[in-house]
């Protein structure tokens, strides 16, 4: 496979060029979830050239993942998401290296974990694990690309990047949010999809260096109605 074919629509953006693939190909991403959010996000990071990607996530393949967890087929219901996510993404990119960490984001972990890659894009579905995440990213000196859904809408943001805005600055009530019962909510199945690649689009502009990274900004779309606002933090 010859790489200046594959990359070449990537490549002619000047934004990009060969220097930023080579950074991309260079680089290693963590994804913290393999679901909704994160199915896109592995399938745009892998497509663009990431060189390793982790792929972190304690949970299994179910039926009603389908309907938004567009990694995964009928025939993987019941297998643990990172090797059934592993299996699409290699098909996709033989020069990727996946490591898969099925144990996810734990607290005993999170600090080796994330110390262990570049990038980190938050792809869960719980207020914990997300501060789990920003305490350890601020600890080891990691970025973070955070993504959240609900119903008809998303958001999107970046910490702990060269200003070292936190997710706690934006989110300050941990203990009140962390308390709250965990319930299962709907949501339209676009919705991931969207926000989970805008998620990869700010991973790669980080890596590639272009672009304005929502550092300090929190990006919100309601797809119900299509109106999109960038709020300063």
């Amino acid at each position: 496979m010859d790489p200046r074919e594959r990359y070449a629509r990537q490549t002619m953006l000047p934004e990009i060029g060969p220097e930023g693939q080579r950074r991309l190909a260079a680089s290693s991403v963590l994804l913290v979830g393999v679901g909704g959010l994160g199915s896109p996000a592995a399938l745009y990071l892998t497509g663009a050239g990431v060189g390793r990607l982790g792929l972190a996530d304690p949970d299994t393949v179910s039926e009603s993942n389908l309907q938004r967890q567009v990694l995964y087929t009928e025939s993987q219901i019941g297998r643990p998401k990172p090797a059934a996510a592993r299996e699409r993404l290699a098909a996709l990119s033989s020069s990727t290296r996946f490591d898969l960490h099925p144990e996810g984001l734990t607290a005993e972990n999170a600090r080796e974990l994330v110390a262990a890659y570049d990038l980190v894009v938050e792809c869960c579905d719980n207020f914990a694990t997300r501060y789990l995440l920003d305490e350890a990213c601020a600890e080891v000196g990691r970025p973070w690309v955070y993504g959240s859904i609900g119903a008809f809408h998303g958001q999107v943001s970046l910490f702990n990047g060269r200003t070292g805005r936190r997710y706690t600055e934006l989110y300050p009530d941990r203990e009140a949010l962390c308390a709250l019962p965990r319930s299962t909510a709907g949501v339209l199945g676009t919705v991931p999809g969207v926000i989970g690649a805008i998620e990869a689009s700010e991973a790669i502009k980080w890596i590639a260096g272009f672009g304005e990274p929502l550092e300090g900004k929190l990006f919100t779309i309601d797809l119900k109605t299509l109106q999109t606002e960038t709020i300063e933090f």
